[in-house]
């Protein structure tokens, strides 16, 4: 008997009964199948599911001979790929150190420390070494390009254009289309200028424009203020 294709619906569903799950019996050991099943569903299906992973990972605690390292592995990388959320941190917390001491973990970590201290050029230097546990997990440089951009947008009004080719590890002709892109969808601007001697004015915000950030008092509703008096009075 030839068995029916599963429908996107379908598929979806059994996501729904994995969150289910988690939400009704987190600690039963019997779901660890299903979990570790749910965690190469996300690497497929470019999903994510940090509630499920950390229950997971909570699991292998309380069953260690059970912990497959190539699941482990998968979770940190989805984790890095949700930056600037801690989930790496919260992911890390419960995996036991023993196994954080394994080459690829200790390669891990080390790629997430890069990326919270924003020193780009060494993260994706050390990912370059290391593609074998990176591009096991589809979309890991386009998440880590978005978060970049984060850092930069927070950081920079104007972003000379090698330090913007750095941050995301894209050059020459492929550079251009992305900023292409980004004037025409995100507001982005190229200031007059060529090759490494552009400049790229980037959107107004809170943090590269601290004149736009609201005082504490600008927040405070009056009818709050005016509440305070009689207490004073």
């Amino acid at each position: 008997m030839v068995r029916e294709r599963e429908t996107p619906k379908q598929q979806q569903q059994v996501s729904y009964t994995v969150e289910q799950l988690v939400a009704v019996n987190p600690y039963n050991p019997d779901i660890l199948p299903d979990l570790e099943n749910y965690v190469n569903e996300q690497v497929s299906s470019q999903t994510y599911s940090l509630d499920a992973n950390l229950c997971l990972l909570r699991l292998y605690q309380f069953e260690p001979e059970r912990m497959s390292t190539q699941i482990v592995a998968r979770i940190l990388v989805k984790a890095l790929m949700a930056m600037p959320a801690p989930d790496f941190s919260l992911c890390l917390f419960l995996i036991p150190e023993r196994v954080q001491m394994e080459e690829q973990f200790k390669t891990l970590i080390v790629l997430s420390h890069y990326l919270e201290t924003g020193r780009f050029r060494q993260f994706w230097d050390e990912a370059a070494k290391n593609r074998h546990i990176v591009e096991a997990v589809p979309g890991f440089e386009q998440a880590i390009e978005t978060y970049a951009i984060h850092v930069l947008s927070l950081t920079y009004q104007k972003i000379p254009r090698p330090v913007l080719a750095e941050a995301i590890n894209i050059e020459g002709l492929s550079l251009d289309k992305f900023l292409e892109h980004l004037v025409a969808n995100s507001g982005w601007i190229l200031e007059k200028g060529h090759g490494r001697g552009q400049l790229i004015v980037l959107p107004r915000n809170e943090f590269n424009h601290p004149e736009l950030k609201k005082s504490a008092a600008d927040s405070v509703p009056l009818e709050h203020i005016t509440r305070i008096f009689p207490i004073l009075g």
